[in-house]
């Protein structure tokens, strides 16, 4: 009999399945405690939120959410730092890190209360990302700093990013390896600035966000690459086109690209989405019956191989799970309508 978690992966392979999965997450956790994971409580706290998560919402597959990591810990990068010579030099934070052993323990934890088999994949941010967050915080200016660093020196920038993305290739290999996740799910983002050329992030940024894709590819992990638009963030999701990722998963609205031609940018790979993420969209607020026609909208214009039905990010923490239950029992009402009329 197939698990689970075999089907899931499956689907995401692009195979035929008897049925499309549908994957929606949010955080465990408060925005001022995603990089406090050393707390037992907040390390606890999303422990408790995951395992309350799988047993209200029974999904179809887990992306584990790495609250209470999201600050690189490196102590040579540091807030006020205004060129990017004050970073040359920088070294690894070494394989065996805490932050790293911490998040292996986390994710072991988290699997550790699954009731089934079922496939789970760890939320990994892009280097540029955690470097800007650590620069400027999260909701800072750290895509102009970033960008200021390009256009003084775009040699060390990379070089910087080359040195993070070891740090995170390494808790890549070791969470499939060692704690037993399936895969990762990496969330990159063009540079909010308007000076960036894609030249420049083909030749700064790319190489960083491909090492860690190889990296979990070469322990036998699967990749979900996320394009975020969270708050509004958009992206030219053509740079990511050649990316070494099985799903894919970006803001259909905000970027004007719906699954159906996304599906056709990327090759014909698995995509994921649909659903807006936000309080104001139609899973938040909308009614069962507007839910479950857009449910069958996505299907129609996408098929039922190669799609995930999911949302664009993060959906808010406080949604009610009957919500993502209609969006589950709208893909099992279409199933039984294609098994009926034999398509």
């Amino acid at each position: 009999m197939t698990t689970k978690r075999e089907w899931v992966l499956k689907a995401f392979k692009n195979e035929t399945v008897d049925k499309v999965p549908v994957g929606f997450w949010y955080h465990f956790t408060t925005d001022e405690e995603r990089s406090d994971g050393f707390n037992p409580e907040i390390f606890n706290k999303n422990i408790a939120g995951h395992k309350k998560f799988v047993a209200d919402v029974n999904p179809d597959f887990v992306k584990i959410m790495s609250d209470g990591f999201f600050t690189y810990p490196n102590e040579q990068i540091r807030e006020g730092i205004t060129s990017i010579k004050e970073l040359k030099g920088i070294t690894s934070i070494g394989e065996n890190h805490p932050w790293i052993e911490k998040q292996i323990e986390l994710a072991k934890k988290i699997r550790d209360d699954f009731p089934e088999d079922i496939a789970s994949f760890y939320n990994i941010f892009a280097p540029a990302t955690y470097l800007k967050w650590h620069l400027a915080g999260k909701g800072g200016n750290g895509d102009t700093i970033i960008e200021n660093f390009i256009k003084e020196d775009a040699e060390l920038t990379k070089q910087v990013l080359d040195v993070i993305a070891f740090d995170i290739g390494v808790l890549t290999k070791r969470l499939i390896e060692e704690a037993g996740v399936d895969g990762i799910y990496l969330s990159v983002q063009n540079l909010q600035d308007s000076r960036l050329s894609h030249g420049e992030y083909d030749h700064v940024i790319k190489p960083s966000e491909l090492h860690i894709l190889h990296r979990a590819i070469s322990a036998g992990g699967t990749n979900i690459l996320h394009i975020c638009g969270y708050e509004g963030a958009t992206n030219d999701i053509s740079y990511y086109t050649d990316y070494p990722a099985d799903v894919i998963n970006w803001a259909i609205e905000l970027e004007g690209v719906s699954l159906a031609k996304g599906r056709q940018l990327f090759g014909g790979k698995t995509v994921l989405g649909g659903f807006n993420n936000t309080e104001s969209g139609l899973l938040y607020k909308g009614s069962k019956e507007a839910i479950q026609a857009r449910v069958r909208e996505l299907l129609n214009e996408t098929g039922h191989q190669g799609v995930v039905i999911g949302a664009d990010c993060t959906v808010p923490s406080d949604i009610a799970s009957e919500r993502i239950a209609w969006v589950k029992e709208a893909v099992a009402d279409e199933l039984v309508l294609k098994e009926a009329v034999g398509f």
